[in-house]
């Protein structure tokens, strides 16, 4: 399927980059463990995540590669390391794909939601992110995992909330966009 690229779309995505940098790199609590960030706290997913619910799997996947190498720039924390990108890529992937794969991404109810963003969360910020760290950093996943569950029971229905509720909202401009760009 061929995506009709449109100057309001690509502001929208541009703005969600912009936001997805400012609350990764500047307005979340980061946790270092040996001298490097394993956990980061805030809601430095949303807007990858939105942006691929809105526009997306494509879409979600840009917004999320492109924030983690602006944010690189912007604010680096060690060597680049892209594993990190492909997880923040997935990060916008994922749930969108989910949605579309399972034919709710049209008026998605909070369950349908909720499942899609800990379907991805689980991928990304439970299996890709420590097995990275552990390969790359050398960390124990005993002490990697244990607060990543945490951290991902709380940031999927808090995720899956606002994004219901932004959705529907939203539903006219939401209807344009996924016309415009989809």
């Amino acid at each position: 399927m061929r995506m009709r690229i449109t100057t309001r779309g690509t502001v929208y995505l541009a703005f969600f980059i912009a936001l997805g940098v400012i609350l990764t790199r500047f307005a979340s609590i980061r946790l270092t463990v040996m001298g490097i960030e394993s956990i980061r706290i805030g809601m430095s997913g949303f807007p990858l995540i939105f942006a691929g619910l809105l526009f997306g799997p494509v879409a979600g996947g840009i917004v999320g590669a492109l924030t983690d190498i602006i944010g690189f720039f912007m604010s680096p924390m060690g060597g680049y390391m892209p594993h990190f990108t492909l997880t923040a890529a997935l990060t916008g992937i994922l749930p969108a794909l989910f949605l579309k794969v399972s034919r709710r991404s049209e008026k998605a109810g909070f369950p349908a939601l909720l499942l899609a963003i800990l379907a991805g969360e689980i991928i990304t910020a439970l299996v890709l992110v420590p097995y990275f760290q552990h390969l790359l950093f050398g960390f124990p996943y005993r002490l990697i995992i244990p607060p990543r569950i945490v951290t991902v029971a709380l940031e999927a229905p808090l995720y899956a909330g606002i994004a219901h509720s932004l959705l529907h909202r939203l539903e006219a401009l939401v209807r344009r966009l996924r016309l415009s760009y989809r």
